[in-house]
Order: C-alpha cells, then structure tokens, then sequence
C-alpha cells in the first residue's frame, strides 16, 4: 500500500508540473516573436538570437517563429543556435520555412539543423529542408567532413528529433549519406524507415511490413519537399504565407512582432565582415608604422588606435574576443616598440612582435584557440589568410608612401632630401628640413628627443636625424657618423 500511495503521488506530480507548465505557456498574454532568418548561419547570428530571445522571454511571449531562408553557413554556430532554442521552455517554438518574393525558399545544411530544433515545423509549398551534412571546400571541391564532425552533427541531429518528436531515422538521413529510407505502410500512415526498422517491426507484429519505394539511396543525403515533410509526418503542415501560419497556429496578426535587424545590428555585421576587418587592420598596421618612425604622438598613431579598438570591438559583441587575444595584440606592439626603439636593426623580438599581432587578430575572429576539427582548421586558414592579406597589403602600402611622400607638400618637411652642394640654397634657414652633402663629422645639438628619430640644429639648419636605436635626450650633443639615403645617423658625442 505504502509503495502505491508513493507511486500515485509521483505520477500526479508529474502531472501537475505538466499542465501547469502548459497553463503557464497558453496563459501567456505577451505577443507572438517572429525572427528572420534569412542570411548564412555565423557568429553574429549567434549574438542577434539571443538578443531576439532575450526580448522576447523579457515581454512573456508564449511562441517564437524562426523564419528560415538558409543555405547553411558555419557549423559550430548552428550548434550553438539549435542550445539556444532548446533552452526555450518557456514558449513554443516554431520553425518556417517560407517561399516569399526575394528567399531562397530552402533550409539546407545548418538550417534542418536548426529546424529540428524547435517543436514544430511549417513549410509553404514549393520549399525544401535536409542536405544537413558538415562540409568542407577543399582545392577538389566540396568534401564531406572527418567522421568525428559528423558523428557529432549526427548525433546531435538525432538527439534533436527525439526531443521534438520527429523521425530519428529521417534526421540522420539528412546528415549520413550511409542510410537508406523506404516508404512503408503503418498505422499512423506513410512513414520512411531503415531496413533495420523494417526488420524490427516484422519481428515485432509477426507480419512483414508492406514495403515502398526506395526514397534516400545509399550516398545520398535526404532533401525533403514540404508536401514530403507533411507526407511522412515530419512537419506539422503545409501553408501558404505568414498569414495562413497564424491562422494554423491560431495567433492574431496585431499580436505578432517581427524583430527584424536594426541599424545597429547591420553596422556590427558590416564592421566584423572579413572585408572591413582585413582593410582596418591594413590601415592600422600602415598607420602604427607611421607613428613609430616620427618623433612624438601624433594623427598616425590614433588613426591606428581607432582601428584596432574598432577590429577588437566588433570582436567583443560577436563573442570571439577574450582576454587571450587582447594580451598577445599587447604583447605583440611591446615587442616592436622595444625592437624599433631600443634594439638596433631588425631581428627575432620584431618578427615576435608582429607574428603575435597576426596570432592576436587571427584569434579574434574565430571562437576557439586550438583548432580540433577539419572544419575549425578550414575556419583557422581563411582568418589566417584574411589577416596574412592585410599585413602583405599594409608592406605594399608602407613601401609606396616611403617613395611618394618624400615628394609630397604635406610631408616635405617630415622627410629628408638631398640638396646639390653648388646650388642657390646652400645658406639654409633655420626651419629648413633638407640635407646638405653628406654631413658625415658635423656635430649637432638635439632640439626633440631621439626616439630615435628627432630634430637636431646643425647650427642654423634643422635637420631629421635618427640614431641606431640608441634613446637621445633633447639638448645632447650628438655628431653625425653616416648617411645612409635619406637619412643621417648620429650618436652621442
């Protein structure tokens, strides 16, 4: 008797949770979050949903509608979408598949990923979903992924379709080109099962199952219609427009908000694009060349400032940027600084200084440190690549402003130049920037700091000077020991 009441008491517990959890979902008055999804799936999709999510628990939505235009896109992103959409509890959660002027009117790759993810699926006729295994571009083409990536995505497809109920068999199908669906006959209608299933339900009823049509071959991954989707029991229904889903759905159009991207959200879109982050970090690193080769703090310097802020920022709202990355950019500048500066020539604390910078930017646009994964290696070789760009644009840029500003008005007086002996010019004014001969033997007084590079007077001319590495005090007196093309190089006296 004791283990009766004990059981009783468990099972109307179990009942009461469940339907005051479902009162708590229908009882909700908050209104009804539509969220288009109608780009590739990356990173900031990642940050946009869960924005989107957050506002809509914060206004007590009882349902949420992803709206599904997707090719697919990166993987462990949509991984990570499909947690955010299981974490849902507290509404409803609907995947759309719509056919609207301008969409692609598919869900392939990613997008069944994250179709499965949610508790029911609508389609509109003439759209598609499946083709859901992870690839690769490789220099034959596309190519299917190491088996641990999709065991992976396999696996958690299937743990997908068990939590929703939709067919194991036809999740995995849409991931592994190894299983084989048929067509067959059942109580709850037309269903597409393995031959292993097949086998289980003979064994099961004692009666062969009629079996159908061979619907996914081996080597094949499973694409289904909407009518397909609707035939074998995946989807919840067929629509046409957002009009006849809310009337399936029973949601009043005036109760509905679409959270389409603002402003704000395309302007981090557009900042962390790998365009955008590749040219500011060219300019960046043109401009920090700039600042440590002239005296003092100046325009170069911020401009390279802001540009590595706005590179690191865009980083930070995606969820890329940790405080690994921002220590290896830091580290990286030191070292050029100590070997621009301090050590004399160029050697391993420089090349130190900029692979570190190259590792910090790298890093920052990719969530993990150690790729594991082919697609993590394929990721890891784009940004590199990305990045390896930028630095080889910023080398040809800094080459053709070392030739074009020595013939530049707004640089004339930052740069050196060489002057006949004979000429007209040869008594110089005090302010003048350009050199006389070689100079080679002449002492001057510094007028700056040489860090290394400064002013010195040459007793009544000013000249650019820069030492080998050596930090010069202003007023020191210093002596001219070689010319070396534009530039005098001088020590202390």
């Amino acid at each position: 008797m004791l283990k009766k009441a004990i059981y009783l008491s468990f099972v109307v517990f179990v009942l009461s949770s469940s339907i005051l959890t479902s009162q708590e979902k229908s009882n909700s008055k908050g209104p009804v979050y539509v969220i288009p999804i109608n780009e590739d799936i990356d990173q900031f999709l990642v940050v946009y949903l869960k924005r989107s999510i957050v506002k809509a628990r914060e206004a007590e939505s009882p349902m949420i509608i992803f709206e599904l235009n997707t090719f697919g896109g990166r993987v462990d992103s949509a991984l990570e979408i499909t947690s955010l959409i299981g974490s849902v509890s507290w509404a409803q959660t609907v995947a759309y598949i719509p056919s609207s002027t301008g969409g692609t009117g598919v869900s392939w790759s990613a997008g069944a990923l994250i179709s499965f993810s949610c508790d029911s699926i609508y389609m509109d006729a003439g759209t598609s979903i499946g083709a859901a295994a992870p690839v690769y571009q490789s220099p034959e083409g596309m190519v299917m992924a190491e088996e641990k990536v999709v065991s992976a995505v396999r696996g958690q497809m299937a743990a997908l379709a068990e939590k929703n109920g939709y067919s194991k068999s036809i999740a995995l199908a849409m991931v592994d080109n190894e299983i084989e669906l048929y067509e067959v006959d059942t109580e709850e209608g037309v269903r597409l099962l393995t031959p292993d299933e097949i086998d289980e339900m003979e064994r099961v009823s004692g009666e062969k199952p009629e079996q159908g049509k061979l619907i996914s071959a081996e080597g094949k991954l499973l694409t289904l219609t909407a009518g397909e989707m609707e035939k074998y029991g995946v989807s919840s229904g067929t629509v046409t427009g957002r009009e006849n889903l809310y009337e399936t759905l029973s949601v009043t159009f005036s109760s509905v908000v679409v959270l389409e991207k603002t402003r704000s959200d395309w302007l981090v879109a557009f900042i962390s694009s790998a365009a955008v982050t590749s040219l500011l970090v060219m300019i960046g690193m043109v401009a920090l060349y700039l600042e440590v080769t002239s005296p003092g703090f100046g325009i170069p310097g911020t401009i390279a400032l802001i540009c590595f802020a706005v590179v690191f920022s865009a980083s930070i709202l995606i969820g890329n940027m940790g405080s690994l990355e921002l220590l290896l950019f830091l580290a990286g500048v030191i070292l050029l600084l100590v070997e621009i500066f301090i050590i004399p020539g160029f050697g391993v604390t420089g090349i130190s200084g900029i692979v570190l910078i190259l590792l910090a930017l790298v890093l920052s646009r990719q969530d993990f440190v150690v790729p594991e994964f082919v697609w993590q290696w394929d990721l890891f070789k784009k940004n590199l690549l990305y990045v390896s760009l930028s630095l080889v644009g910023a080398l040809a840029l800094i080459g053709v402003l070392m030739v074009s500003l020595p013939h530049s008005r707004l640089f004339s007086r930052l740069v050196l130049k060489p002057v006949d002996d004979s000429s007209e010019d040869k008594e110089k004014s005090p302010d003048s920037l350009t050199i006389s001969g070689d100079r080679v033997g002449e002492k001057a007084v510094t007028l700056t700091d040489l860090r290394p590079v400064g002013k010195a007077d040459f007793n009544g001319p000013v000249l650019i000077v820069q030492t080998d590495g050596e930090y010069i005090d202003k007023g020191t007196e210093v002596v001219v020991i070689r010319k070396e093309g534009l530039r005098l190089v001088v020590r202390r006296v």
